[in-house]
């Protein structure tokens, strides 16, 4: 917390300043927490992806590899280092307060499945809900998904577009 502008810091008073709303409910709480997440996965030796900062990877001295990927308030623990991602999983819970919820079953929508052969990613049921959620359940397949020199936007009679829906297609949710 800061100091408010107006006071005066230096008097030596024992004034203190109470909190209106707690950590929570304020807009900087979500980069309170991934700052304070992101210095506990440094003090635990990864190393923050420059190409995703939600990415945190470790690579041990015996040649293991650890990764552990954040979205929204879900996080994500991968790799072939069983003993580190255990201590990992220890070293968070006792940071922070988390839930195990198991093996990865369902990604943003897509169904994950693990054999010998490695991890493999199905999006169909995320299709077949967005194919739902759009009506378009029953329609046909089409080789081509559109005429060719075909001039978009030119004719006057095609249906109007619902701004709503497209927003709720690519992930705005204000749509």
């Amino acid at each position: 917390m800061e100091i408010p502008s107006g006071y005066d810091s230096t008097s030596g008073s024992n004034k203190i300043c109470r909190l209106k709303k707690a950590i929570y409910g304020l807009k900087q709480s979500p980069r309170a927490w991934f700052g304070r997440l992101t210095h506990v996965m440094v003090s635990l030796g990864y190393k923050q992806s420059q190409c995703g900062h939600t990415l945190f990877i470790k690579n041990s001295q015996n040649g293991k590899l650890t990764i552990l990927l954040v979205y929204i308030d879900y996080i994500i623990i991968a790799g072939n280092d069983g003993f580190e991602k255990k201590n990992l999983r220890k070293e968070l819970a006792a940071q922070f307060e988390m839930k195990d919820l198991g093996k990865l079953k369902y990604f943003l929508g897509m169904e994950v499945a693990y054999s010998k052969q490695g991890i493999f990613i199905f999006p169909r049921k995320y299709v077949l809900d967005l194919l739902k959620n759009t009506g378009k359940l029953g329609c046909k397949p089409n080789r081509v998904p559109i005429e060719q020199n075909q001039k978009i936007g030119s004719d006057q009679e095609s249906p109007r577009v619902d701004k709503a829906q497209y927003q709720r297609l690519v992930g705005n949710p204000k749509g």
